[in-house]
């Protein structure tokens, strides 16, 4: 940056010197900024990464979890029941608990209507109006 802004004093600078001086100033500390947010996002992406993969972990073996819970239904009923009722009984609780899911799901999505941002298009749509109306008022009195 060309620091010859600093061999004048401000007092008997002119104006386009001082102008000059305040957009390289403006402009370094833009610089700076932009350069102390990337760096703090790209930590707290780091982060964010880090949890995300640890909650991916701790699905997985939740999934097998479940899946040894489910074993665990079927070898305690084997001890009553045969092999093959016991593995029917648990088979149909199973995909009962699916399909009641499934149920539920989508009941939910239909509750959560279209996914257009309304409020946010209703907001522009306003906007525009307004510039419009004032492009009117503007045209109608010159």
């Amino acid at each position: 940056m060309d620091d010859s802004y600093r061999t004048t004093s401000p007092a008997t600078a002119s104006t386009a010197d001082l102008v000059s001086t305040a957009a390289a100033q403006i402009s370094t500390l833009v610089r700076d900024e932009l350069a102390l947010a990337k760096a703090e996002l790209t930590e707290k992406g780091k982060r964010a990464g880090i949890g995300g993969g640890l909650f991916g972990a701790a699905a997985v073996l939740a999934w097998f979890g479940i899946g040894l819970l489910i074993t665990l239904a079927v070898v305690a009923l084997d001890l009553v029941w045969p092999l093959w009722l016991a593995v029917l009984t648990v088979m149909v609780v199973v995909f009962a608990a699916a399909g009641a899911a499934a149920l539920i799901g989508k009941k939910e999505l239909a509750k959560a209507g279209p996914l257009i941002p309304e409020q946010a298009v209703a907001g522009v749509e306003s906007d525009l109006q307004t510039v419009k109306n004032a492009a009117q008022r503007g045209r109608h009195t010159s």
